[in-house]
Formats: C-alpha cells, structure tokens, sequence
C-alpha cells in the first residue's frame, strides 16, 4: 500500500492533485487542507490511501495521518465508499468530526451535501464506540449544552456550520440559552 507521498506539485485540477514523485505523476484525490499544503510549495508530503478495485487504483491524499485515520474508519461504515468518505472528512476538521461522533450528533454529517439522515445515523451509529475512545475531551458537561445552543440556532435558521461558527465566538461557560441571545446579538 502506498501510504505516503513526498513530491512537487505538478498540477491541480478540481478536488485532485497531480504529484510528480521522481518523475512520475500521482493523481491524488485530496482533502481541502491537503491541497492547500501543496500550494506554493516546491515539496510537500501527502498521507495517503490507495483504494483498489478491480476496475481501477486511486489514491486519495490527507495533510495528516489524522484525516487518514478518520477516513480508513468511514470506509469501514456499511454504505460508505471512499468518495463519500473524502467528503465527510473534507467538511470539517477531524477533531470535530471525531467529536460529533462521540455525542451522536448526527446531523453534524446531514449537513454535508450527499449525506442523508440514515447514513448519518449510521456513520454515528457504527463508529460511536470506536471513535469515542480516542476523543480528547469530555463528553459531559459543556457538550450538551453546545449541541442545544447550536440546534436552537438551527431552528431560527441557521445553517449547521453558521450556528456553530456563530457559537464559537461566544464563551463555551455560558448557559445554552445565554449562548444563543449572545449569538444572536453578535448577529444584529
């Protein structure tokens, strides 16, 4: 398996990029933050994934092993091929993706365009156990209260990713409903 690649980049093209290792081209398909760590650079090294199928080899490249090892655990989802898997990790940063895993907050992953309400269940469902162990932070106290100022933001119409944008502004101490009119506030 390949697993890393350190080259120049040669081109760009939609989500992929062309990486010339030794004279010899890679087309990777990669993550947003993959891509910007290869711009402007004269070298870059990509984590990555070789996915085989009988009909073709792709690789898929990450700026971290991060990205890689959330990707390798949604590809262990039933429903979830690599394409779908690249989407969910370029949405949003692993340790978010991690996070809302661990809460089961599906409609963190409803909110990413393809993703529809059962597969997200099920991203949820399936990796909650083996995600929630290695997530780095408590998931009492503020994690509730985070995911009720964020949905209540939603359902004033918000957007998932403006009402969490919105929240992050704000001290994550406060009460959820404090959270909101601070939000709202800082919105007016």
């Amino acid at each position: 398996m390949i697993s890393r690649l350190r080259g120049t980049p040669a081109s760009r093209s939609g989500d992929g990029l062309v990486l010339d290792v030794g004279g010899v081209g890679y087309l990777v398909a990669a993550t947003p933050s993959a891509l910007r760590r290869a711009e402007g650079t004269r070298e870059v090294t990509l984590e990555t994934y070789l996915h085989v199928r009988e009909d073709t080899l792709q690789l898929y490249g990450f700026a971290d092993t991060a990205e890689r090892e959330l990707f390798l655990h949604l590809l262990g989802v039933s429903g979830i091929g690599p394409k779908v898997a690249l989407a969910i990790v370029s949405s949003s940063a692993p340790g978010e993706l991690r996070r809302a895993i661990a809460l089961g907050d599906a409609a963190r992953f409803q909110a990413i365009p393809g993703i529809g309400k059962k597969t997200a269940e099920r991203i949820v469902l399936e990796l909650k156990g083996s995600i929630a162990d290695s997530v780095e932070f408590a998931v009492g106290g503020r994690a509730a209260p985070e995911l009720v100022a964020r949905d209540a933001l939603v359902e004033l119409g918000y957007s998932v990713s403006e009402a969490e944008q919105a929240l992050a502004r704000i001290d994550p101490e406060l009460p959820a409903e404090e959270r909101v009119r601070e939000a709202l506030r800082s919105a007016a």
